[in-house]
């Protein structure tokens, strides 16, 4: 009773000067009330002050101050948006999805967290879960115009993701045809996806299939330094060497791959493609080197089946094919498989080296010398001059008439070859011959019979020979004088007779054996010929 009494006075009155004592409990709340208020007033002066960097672009500042205010009040919401925000902006994409998602949890009906939600998908390259998002926002806030907005941006890029991907699965058909559009389409997808590993590996794919082996290569190794080891951009980065005829790194890359990613399908398929294309070439290599040519080629036929889009090895296959069909003297063919490896690889010097040879060769000279021009124009050894300058001769002397193909015998013929050559054709196109055909025929055999005489005139003389042969006095292009300094009737005779040469025992063009004859030759006669009279025009 007593102690009632004291404690209802102390609600009313004060004695001794003392404050009135209040229950404890209503103490504690009040106190906790007063620090909630104090703790948001300066949370929210944290996010104020973030907001202001944030809106001076400084937002590694403004990050500072939205954690901050997240440690005072960390069931707010919207400091986890804000800290969102600022993320995004510094490209820190999974941090924010991180916040955005976190601030979702707190208020369902945050429609700017479903869009630095959506916003963080699309930069990750999760087309879907962005979908998601910005219908979130959008069924909370129909006609929110930054929703709005966001949204279409998004349908866009799914535009470009569907084109995007219909390229990737139909390579040959962007590879052969429309390689540009390609990238194109995978840089505008890149551009809002600007963090997907996932553009950024098939661009890199792409390029390396389109021979871009160096840009592939470059954005392989900053994704592989930016994510640590990646599958997909190890592959990439292995394809890109097994391209460039660097095997055995290209191996280990691969090797790489599968330790990592066992059921790397892509890896599987071009590991086990390099290795039966390097253990196919070896193959022709050994046949050629032991003289099977045959096999060599076939050998090599079949490594080229195996991966058409190794260019740099494709190149090599087809250069040493045109060596084997060289060897097998098909030289059309190795001329044909020398270009394959030259639209393969410009660059590819031995493929030039090659072809120019064949093309002496086969007498095409003119293709000869471009060859060797460009073989020297990319190495401008003493060597490769000297091979323009023999090309350019054999050029000069190919303008010439060939007294080689006027007898019908080759350069290697010898001296008693060359006269029997002479002396079957001197009968078939002599003019008393053809003296009952037309005079368009006539005068065709008359220029062939001239025609013979000059050749035999300089290929059986040893001294003009080897001057013809070498190409000496090309600037004289009549030859060794031509028709002026070459009578025709002298060599004939020389080999049937007559005029104190003897006779050809009863042999005649159109006359009686044993008549009297002369041959005339621009208006001078020649006596003793038997059987026949002729004049040249």
């Amino acid at each position: 009773m007593v102690a009632h009494e004291r404690v209802k006075m102390s609600d009313v009155t004060m004695t001794n000067g003392e404050s009135p004592v209040e229950p404890e409990n209503m103490n504690v709340e009040t106190d906790a009330e007063m620090i909630n208020e104090q703790s948001e007033e300066l949370a929210e002066a944290k996010k104020e002050q973030g907001n202001v960097f944030y809106k001076e672009k400084k937002y590694t500042e403004a990050l500072a101050f939205y954690s901050e205010a997240i440690n005072i009040c960390p069931e707010c919401a919207a400091y986890y948006g804000n800290r969102a925000a600022a993320y995004i902006m510094l490209q820190k994409y999974k941090d924010g999805l991180a916040d955005a998602q976190y601030a979702l949890q707190l208020d369902t009906g945050f429609v700017k967290g479903y869009l630095r939600e959506g916003k963080c998908h699309l930069a990750l390259g999760s087309p879907v879960a962005a979908l998601r998002s910005y219908r979130h926002a959008l069924e909370i806030e129909p006609n929110n115009t930054i929703a709005q907005k966001e949204f279409k941006t998004y349908l866009s890029f799914f535009q470009l993701n569907f084109i995007a991907c219909h390229f990737l699965v139909l390579k040959l058909f962007y590879i052969f045809f429309l390689p540009c559009q390609a990238i194109f389409y995978l840089d505008r997808c890149i551009e809002h996806c600007c963090a997907s590993l996932s553009f950024k590996v098939q661009k890199a794919e792409a390029m390396a299939l389109m021979g871009r082996y160096q840009e592939a290569l470059e954005l392989s190794n900053d994704i592989l330094q930016r994510e640590g080891i990646n599958a997909d951009a190890l592959y990439v980065k292995g394809m890109c060497l097994y391209y460039q005829d660097n095997t055995e790194k290209a191996f280990q890359h691969f090797q790489g791959v599968l330790k990592r990613a066992p059921d790397h399908h892509k890896a599987k398929d071009i590991y086990r493609r390099a290795k039966t294309l390097a253990a196919k070439k070896e193959e022709g290599n050994t046949a050629f080197r032991e003289g099977k040519f045959q096999d060599a080629y076939t050998l090599y036929t079949e490594a080229l089946s195996i991966d058409t889009n190794n260019k740099s090895t494709n190149s090599k296959l087809f250069c040493n094919r045109a060596t084997v069909c060289s060897k097998l003297g098909k030289l059309e063919e190795a001329i044909q498989d020398c270009s394959r490896a030259l639209e393969l690889d410009d660059t590819y010097m031995k493929a030039y080296m090659r072809r120019a040879k064949c093309y002496t060769d086969t007498e095409l000279y003119e293709e000869a010398v471009r060859d060797y021009e460009q073989i020297y124009k990319m190495s401008k050894t003493r060597e490769n001059k000297q091979f323009l300058q023999t090309a350019k001769l054999e050029l000069k002397k190919s303008k010439r008439k060939d007294y080689y193909k006027i007898l019908g015998v080759h350069k290697t013929a010898s001296e008693d070859e060359i006269k029997k050559a002479y002396k079957k054709r001197a009968l078939i196109h002599h003019p008393d011959r053809h003296s009952n055909d037309t005079a368009d025929k006539q005068k065709e055999e008359e220029k062939k019979f001239k025609e013979l005489s000059e050749a035999y005139s300089i290929l059986s003389d040893s001294k003009k020979k080897a001057r013809y042969d070498s190409g000496q006095d090309l600037d004289e292009m009549e030859g060794f004088g031509g028709f002026d300094n070459v009578d025709p009737n002298q060599i004939f005779q020389a080999f049937f007779g007559g005029g104190g040469g003897g006779n050809m025992g009863g042999f005649s063009f159109g006359g009686h054996p044993g008549a009297g004859g002369h041959f005339s030759h621009g208006g001078h006669s020649h006596g003793g010929f038997p059987g026949y009279s002729f004049q040249f025009g």
